[in-house]
């Protein structure tokens, strides 16, 4: 009985084909949009946790708070210096604690003048160490820097291997550093946004091409195996306030912990993700709209169909059921053909957002997604349909037949 209630949806929709495609086309766009955005929304989410993931969740990161940033109060930048990370140090909970310096600098490299971030590489080998496996720092070609090495640096992947200097970086070819010669000795893989930006060099070069004493942009801690990173991550604020004679809430510097900055992008992600769907979501709106007007219509033109197949004993359910399983696979065949053109669309800008910032922005396709996708374009589509259904169902037969 459902397989000849399907035929006569399948034969109406077939015979205004026009039409059809054209009332799907509000559902197409609906789902393209839903569905790119999701996919490419959990597969940004996916490859951020991963990357959290790759450098621990035992990490802390401290800086200086942004001048206007804050409580009142707090109207001033916060400075962060040697003396807080030998005060760091002593903290119950820090296994090890290394400081960086993040600056502009003006890099030159075959006669072309670019502005590049910097960052420093501490001295000391173990905390080195922690800088490396904060950063998940490889190299694709030639290596690191060492310790003692003066006048060296590591370029980043968005810098070498890209159009901001038109001429191909190598390892021992030479770039200037705010007019000091540095040898390039290592050339860095795309990891990750904020390291394939940066060259990197020892943090003596550091300070002497920024004109920096003691200063740090950010000191990045791992906390002892078992330990929590917020404790922790709270025992270094009060040491830090008492330090600096600071009530809680008025502080001139921020703490977090890896795990507060993925809640964190996570809950960005998900604001900026639920804002596009719902924009998508009026498109659904406008779709659904198309399909009553539409069945509306088909109502008028198959009256003597409908007169017909209550004079052969049809009932009013029948009838309903029929134009609402037609408009039901209005939907869902919008929706699948959504479904296909959103695949295409996050597919192709993960392609092209590739070549700008590495793997970050992927696509992700989730069976229960897409199933829900098509589950939801059916509804909407039955939706639609139910007033229009209802309008044929109670045609009177004899008025049915004569068409009127």
């Amino acid at each position: 009985m459902l397989t000849d209630y399907l035929a006569i949806a399948f034969g109406g929709m077939r015979k205004r084909f026009l039409r059809t495609s054209l009332t799907m086309l509000g559902i197409f766009i609906g789902i393209a949009a839903v569905v790119s955005l999701i996919s490419l929304g959990q597969g940004m989410q996916t490859a951020i946790n991963a990357q959290f993931a790759s450098i621990g969740t035992d990490k802390i990161i401290i800086q200086g708070a942004t001048a206007g940033f804050g409580p009142p109060g707090a109207n001033t930048a916060g400075i962060i210096d040697k003396h807080d990370l030998d005060l760091i140090k002593e903290v119950a909970g820090v296994k090890r604690a290394a400081g960086r310096l993040l600056r502009t600098v003006t890099a030159e490299f075959e006669g072309e003048a670019d502005n590049v971030m910097a960052l420093s590489m501490p001295e000391e080998q173990e905390d080195r160490a922690l800088a490396e496996e904060a950063n998940n720092l490889k190299v694709e070609q030639g290596r690191l820097l060492k310790p003692g090495d003066r006048k060296k640096a590591v370029v980043g992947n968005n810098i070498w291997n890209s159009r901001k200097f038109s001429k191909k970086m190598a390892i021992g070819s030479k770039l200037a550093l705010n007019g000091e010669k540095f040898e390039i000795v290592g050339l860095m893989p795309k990891i990750a946004a904020n390291v394939d930006r940066v060259i990197l060099i020892n943090e003596e070069d550091a300070r002497e091409i920024m004109n920096e004493d003691g200063q740090f942009s950010m000191i990045a801690v791992q906390v002892v195996p078992g330990e929590t990173p917020s404790a922790v991550a709270d025992r270094i604020s009060k040491a830090m306030r008492r330090d600096r004679h600071q009530k809680e809430g008025f502080e001139d510097f921020t703490i977090k912990t890896s795990e507060e900055v993925i809640r964190s992008v996570n809950t960005i992600l998900g604001v900026v993700q639920a804002v596009f769907v719902g924009i998508a979501l009026i498109s659904l709106l406008v779709g659904g709209i198309g399909i009553m007007n539409t069945m509306y219509t088909a109502v008028l033109e198959r009256k003597r169909d409908i007169g017909i197949m209550k004079a052969i004993g049809a009932k009013n359910s029948d009838i309903m059921l029929i134009f609402m399983l037609e408009s039901g696979l209005l939907g869902m065949t919008g929706g699948t053909v959504g479904i296909l053109i959103g695949m295409g669309l996050s597919k192709t800008v993960e392609i092209i957002a590739t070549g700008f910032i590495g793997n970050l922005l992927k696509a992700s396709f989730q069976w229960h997604i897409m199933a829900g996708a098509l589950a939801f374009s059916f509804l909407v589509g039955m939706i639609s349909g139910v007033l229009p259904a209802r309008q044929a169902s109670k045609l009177p037969p004899v008025e049915a037949l004569r068409g009127e």
